[in-house]
């Protein structure tokens, strides 16, 4: 054999290595917990369907101290269905001493893009009347210009929203004040 086709040879032998290596990064690895094997790039429907997390107060010119909460998840399995979220989520609103807080159980959560509506029931509060109903928050995730619209705003009150349904909410009209807000809001992908 001489030098020019030992050459040729040794590149192609070097060339389907290089090319077997690469394939065999991206393969099949065992997965441990199941016994069975399991592409090594990320797994798309592990990813939880919709999801709205994190905390902010709520920019007011006279001082208001209002605070929204969120912890509401939609599972994988559950992607055709918002009305499956699972959660909770609180607010309270304080002025000069005065105001109220409510938690709910999240019952449905609908997202796309940056922006969440969550709805639930009102499970625990110190406003007169409030358990028991509905109500509705819109979040606006933009980073540094979050915003946030409730289903109460037009009647300035939970307790006065008759029968709201599920994942109703207003438009994001309040901001959240500077340096505060941390919501995310993981879209939501169905099948369409």
């Amino acid at each position: 054999m001489n030098r020019r086709t030992r050459t040729a040879l040794l590149g192609s032998a070097l060339l389907l290595t290089v090319a077997a290596a690469a394939g065999s990064a991206g393969a099949a690895a065992p997965d441990a917990k199941h016994g069975s094997t399991t592409a090594s790039a990320p797994d798309e429907s592990r990813r939880e369907a919709a999801a709205l997390t994190g905390k902010a107060k709520l920019y007011r010119s006279a001082g208001d101290d209002i605070t929204f909460s969120f912890d509401a998840h939609l599972a994988a399995k559950d992607t055709a269905d918002p009305m499956k979220a699972t959660g909770t989520f609180e607010w309270s609103h304080y002025l000069n001493g005065e105001g109220a807080w409510a938690k709910a159980k999240v019952d449905c959560l609908v997202t796309g893009g940056k922006v969440a509506v969550v709805s639930g029931v009102i499970t625990d509060s110190d406003l007169p009347g409030a358990e028991g109903k509905r109500v509705g928050i819109t979040v606006h995730d933009a980073g540094r210009y979050d915003r946030l619209g409730y289903s109460w705003a037009s009647t300035g009150s939970p307790v006065e929203t008759k029968e709201l349904p599920k994942c109703v909410g207003s438009a994001p009209f309040e901001k959240v004040r500077k340096g505060t807000g941390d919501f995310t809001v993981v879209p939501w992908r169905p099948a369409l």
